[in-house]
């Protein structure tokens, strides 16, 4: 049976404060409290000693989403390391709710990092597009809902996964057979109630969304996908996500070994935040609020000078002598995500916060480090054909899985 510590009823004022779930991230402060987050999932804090271990099992650098906290909370990612190094394998899973044309910088993270991790570790990895749930949950018809997933899987190929360990699928083209057979039994596991209390659903909810959870549930028992895993059952799965997803693999979680199953392995991210501030979630409704990776550089130059909130001081005077707050500051906020040099971050972190470096320096930095990154990216997309989506979403079996 699960843990007690796997999910914490959080107090009633605690859950008015915040809110976290996959389709609702808010915060009656203005800033989510991942401490608090962590207390009420039951999840557990991604120490330095994790980030230690990897580099040692892998010899490979830690990315700097795990160096700098991004990726900052986990469920049984020690177990995943304690196989790895028995020498056992894993399987990686992830996905994607494909409800728009294009990505913004806070989708591509956990692509990122996945591709990091697979190979890292060199192993498999399904990718799952959830264009049924998408339909179900936006005002999207089920045609639509298909085209926007192979327009996102272009996307996700875009960021460099080895076709020969990587399956990505659809859930409109995929689900059947084994696939289905699993979302019945976890169906069968999971009360009326406890999905309400798990999900929050309301009586004005159609009956589509209660029945949904199974669907991305299943992907993390290996004989999901019997052309990949045939025969071995007890694969563990590890999952790289951002933390609102953690609902859906609680339920999971307590299912798997009532089915036979390991429990999947989760490690998740920090929120990617908006340019207006760290509130949560950016809104796909508000494009100011985000940097897309169709975004041409004229537009990202400002979207960063007009939108991103500053932590810097209402005059260069005040600043000189103040220094910036690091906490509130968005450039800076972006650059932790995506500058590489260790060093030049830390720079940046003494000369800002101390006043020395002003804001239209700091953001004029981010401007030429998101202009290559969506540059790299969309040269990588213009080079993704169709052809290569059909590869990538062929049933068949991953010739190189474990190599």
């Amino acid at each position: 049976m699960e843990k007690k510590t796997e999910s914490k009823a959080a107090p009633e004022e605690e859950e008015q404060v915040q809110v976290v779930n996959p389709w609702e991230v808010s915060s009656a402060k203005g800033k989510i409290d991942y401490d608090k987050l962590i207390d009420q999932f039951g999840c557990q804090r991604l120490d330095q000693s994790f980030v230690d271990r990897v580099f040692r099992l892998t010899s490979r650098s830690p990315h700097i989403f795990l160096r700098r906290n991004v990726f900052f909370a986990h469920r049984d990612f020690n177990e995943i390391l304690d196989a790895y190094e028995r020498g056992e394998k894993f399987y990686l899973y992830t996905g994607r709710g494909p409800s728009s044309e294009a990505l913004h910088l806070g989708h591509l993270v956990p692509f990122m990092f996945t591709k990091y991790l697979q190979d890292a570790f060199k192993v498999p990895l399904v990718i799952q597009l959830t264009d049924d749930e998408k339909c179900m949950w936006k005002n999207l018809t089920v045609e639509e809902s298909k085209r926007l997933a192979r327009e996102n899987a272009k996307d996700i190929i875009a960021c460099g996964f080895d076709v020969s360990r990587t399956f990505i699928f659809s859930d409109f083209d995929y689900v059947g057979g084994a696939f289905y057979e699993n979302m019945v039994r976890v169906a069968k596991c999971v009360t009326y109630n406890k999905v309400v209390g798990i999900f929050g659903f309301t009586g004005e909810d159609h009956i589509g969304k209660v029945s949904f959870p199974p669907v991305q549930a299943v992907p993390s028992f290996p004989s999901s996908f019997p052309h990949l895993f045939s025969g071995n059952d007890k694969l563990r799965c590890l999952i790289p996500c951002a933390i609102d997803q953690d609902p859906y693999f609680r339920m999971t979680r307590d299912v798997a070994p009532r089915l036979g199953y390991n429990k999947p392995a989760l490690i998740e991210s920090l929120f990617f935040p908006a340019l207006q501030g760290e509130t949560g979630k950016m809104s796909a409704s508000d494009p100011n609020s985000a940097i897309y990776v169709t975004d041409s550089q004229k537009a990202i130059k400002d979207k960063v000078n007009r939108y991103a909130f500053s932590g810097g001081q209402d005059s260069i005077e005040n600043h000189r002598k103040y220094g910036a707050n690091l906490e509130v500051d968005i450039p800076f906020k972006y650059l932790s995500f995506f500058l590489e040099d260790d060093e030049e971050l830390e720079h940046i972190r003494k000369e800002y916060g101390s006043g020395r470096m002003l804001t239209g320096e700091i953001k004029k930095r981010l401007i030429d480090v998101l202009t290559e990154l969506v540059e790299r990216h969309r040269a990588a997309r213009a080079a993704v054909t169709d052809e290569m989506v059909d590869a990538f979403m062929a049933v068949r079996p991953l010739p190189n899985m474990f190599n």
